[in-house]
């Protein structure tokens, strides 16, 4: 995930299961209070400000993707609330923590901070994951591969991903330090070419 790739492509194609109006329950940590993070990502957002092709992530919309439930159509809200129920029990056992965000590296469909340490944030997935398994006889999406990072733009064209990689250099100011201490259960969209969401069920840690 660190090697540069040579051209950017357009993250907002349509995905299986999306079209505009789809409206999709899934689990985010948030940073709506998360000052330090606020700064780097305002620094990043100065970097890129001329950067061709690129829709830049507001502090409002910064999120860290942990695991989805399916679209709103397809979930009931009942489940959404039993889910949400269960996942108090399973992230009561895990304690707040800091994650230290940043440098951002370049991906094809976008500009992402790095995550460190990764573990804790593994272990609130994998509750996130256990709720679930509580109510549905199936989790949805691998439990494997996931990797935690944390957006500040995405490509909205193809293009030489070169400029915006040149653009991320300039910027030493990482990382940010954020306090964790809650995972949320969203209702999401991205018809404007942004995620952007309302919190369905908000789940402390322990």
């Amino acid at each position: 995930m660190t090697d540069t790739p040579e051209r950017m492509a357009d993250h907002w194609w349509w995905r299986p299961g999306w079209t505009r109006g789809t409206r999709w329950y899934t689990w985010h940590l948030t940073f709506n209070s998360a000052d330090d993070l606020h700064r780097l990502a305002a620094d990043y957002r100065h970097a890129l400000a001329d950067v061709p092709g690129l829709d830049l992530v507001p502090d409002q919309w910064l999120h860290l993707t942990m695991q989805g439930l399916g679209p709103t159509d397809q979930v009931n809200e009942t489940d959404a609330h039993t889910i949400a129920d269960a996942a108090t029990h399973h992230l009561a056992k895990i304690p707040a923590f800091d994650l230290a965000l940043g440098p951002a590296i370049t991906t094809p469909e976008a500009l992402l901070l790095t995550v460190d340490p990764a573990d804790p944030v593994r272990a609130v997935r994998s509750a996130i994951r256990a709720a679930i398994a509580d109510v549905w006889p199936q989790v949805s999406e691998a439990a494997d591969g996931f990797r935690p990072h944390v957006s500040v733009a995405y490509s909205n064209s193809t293009g030489p991903a070169r400029p915006a990689a040149d653009a991320l250099a300039s910027v030493t100011s990482y990382p940010a330090i954020a306090r964790i201490t809650s995972a949320e259960l969203i209702v999401l969209g991205r018809d404007e070419r942004m995620y952007e969401w309302q919190t369905f069920a908000r789940v402390p840690l322990g």
